[in-house]
């Protein structure tokens, strides 16, 4: 009889815990998994999946719209309501966090409704009840961060914009990563008078400077008011809203204030105190290449890592910690080339290098650039382009970098992203065929580097 209570304990239901349990479960451990907020994590209940539901929503007036130029008109009233979309997109989410409950319980996991608190190295706690484990796994995510200035107890963060009692008719979104430039787009579309407010000179940092700066001629066309180098000095209660001041000295009146300034590891109150976990100086949990904390027995994975907040990664580690710990499988995870997505209006989608990291490691590339106007929109009439972008090393010929900004982006891109992970050169794409007429097709029809 094992000593422990369980082989293995994880903190935490999201996309990371979920994963690691039910993969460990099936190799035959005992495993227990405690969740005190909701199954499933931040992707499932205010992150990706809730975000693609409202994109999909701020599409429809535009689609509408683009329709006159193939024939289609609409004599009748077009009345949007946010308290259907906000219910609909609950009840979507209730039934997918029933789903986790009933994979974990399918896979033989025990399922601990309630947070849990580190007692010691073995030892964790779900109200008054303690139990021991062999491993404990910390898989917590990461919680939205809002910078202090004087009223940032007004600012509402992701976790509360799915949820809003009503649709504000203006929105002020502080940030210049990806959640604000995503859910700018999506308060733009449904109607509302937008502004995001950015510190820096340009927002997505870290993208490629072709993209940022298409994304950002392509997003003002859309209606939304971007203000760089700036931020929020104080935010003040009136009676029809917030009054904003910026550092620049000017004032505006908004119904909303929306902070999307990036989010940190969530390790409080998990009693963390109670262990030798290191956190790095941002706050993460510091793990080695197998995902084992400063404690031997204790890993993490996932956004409380601090390092690729991506669902898809958290998956991949979780299942390779599950398989390293109960299959004796080594743990090679690759975090280059992953390819990701934004969906800002329209969508970005990227994999590998930047023009300016390919300069950096390899020296001599050349670069292939499109940009066009989609076939929809020679009907439409609307003025929206699509820009596509490789990247080459010269000396291998391989594709080190794909980049577009434009209508379903993401999905062209993960097929993409296959042909860089294995290896593809720019002959390999230019012996393909495209598929016509498409906009795809010109990632396989860029001939003459810039």
């Amino acid at each position: 009889m094992s000593e422990y209570d369980y082989d293995l304990f994880v903190i935490g239901a999201g996309s990371g815990g979920v994963r690691l349990s039910r993969i460990a479960s099936g190799l035959g451990a005992k495993v227990a998994v405690a969740e005190d907020r909701y199954m499933g994590g931040t992707c499932v209940n205010v992150g990706c999946v809730p975000k693609k539901l409202f994109v999909y929503s701020s599409h429809i007036e535009e689609d509408l719209e683009d329709g006159a130029g193939f024939g289609w008109t609409n004599s009748g009233t077009l009345n949007f309501d946010w308290n259907k979309l906000r219910d609909n997109k609950t009840h979507e989410i209730s039934r997918l966090n029933g789903i986790y409950n009933n994979l974990l319980e399918g896979a033989g996991v025990t399922v601990h409704s309630g947070r849990a608190r580190f007692v010691d190295h073995h030892t964790v706690s779900v109200g008054d009840t303690t139990y021991t484990a062999k491993y404990i796994a910390v898989a917590t995510g990461s919680w939205p961060f809002i910078p202090q200035f004087e009223g940032s107890e007004h600012a509402v963060t992701s976790n509360e914009f799915f949820f809003l009692p009503r649709l504000p008719k203006s929105a002020i979104v502080l940030g210049g990563g990806y959640i604000a430039v995503e859910l700018a787009g999506i308060l733009n579309g449904l109607g509302v008078d937008t502004t995001l407010i950015y510190r820096g000179d340009l927002f997505l940092r870290g993208f490629d400077e072709d993209v940022r700066a298409f994304a950002k001629n392509e997003i003002e066309k859309k209606g939304v008011k971007l203000v760089f180098n700036n931020n929020i000095r104080s935010v003040t209660k009136v009676s029809d809203g917030f009054n904003v001041s910026l550092e620049d000295d000017s004032s505006v009146n908004t119904g909303l204030v929306l902070a999307a300034t990036g989010r940190k590891a969530h390790t409080q109150d998990i009693g963390i105190e109670n262990t030798d976990i290191a956190l790095n100086k941002a706050g993460n949990i510091e793990v080695d290449s197998n995902f084992a904390t400063s404690v031997k027995n204790i890993f993490a994975v996932g956004d409380v890592k601090g390092d690729y907040q991506l669902t898809p990664v958290a998956l991949a580690e979780g299942m390779a910690l599950a398989r390293n710990l109960f299959n004796d499988q080594p743990i090679n995870m690759d975090y280059d080339n992953i390819p990701t997505a934004v969906f800002c209006q329209p969508t970005i989608g990227t994999v590998g290098l930047t023009e300016t990291q390919a300069r950096e490691r390899f020296g001599d590339i050349d670069v292939y650039k499109s940009d066009f106007k989609p076939m929809k929109h020679t009907l439409s009439g609307r003025d929206e382009r699509t820009f596509m972008k490789l990247i080459v090393d010269v000396n291998t010929d391989r594709v080190v970098g794909a980049h577009m900004v434009g209508p379903e982006a993401g999905e062209i891109m993960q097929g993409v992203a296959i042909a860089i992970k294995a290896g593809a050169t720019k002959a390999h794409f230019d012996e393909t065929i495209g598929i016509h007429p498409t906009a795809a097709e010109e990632f396989v029809t860029m001939r003459e580097p810039i």
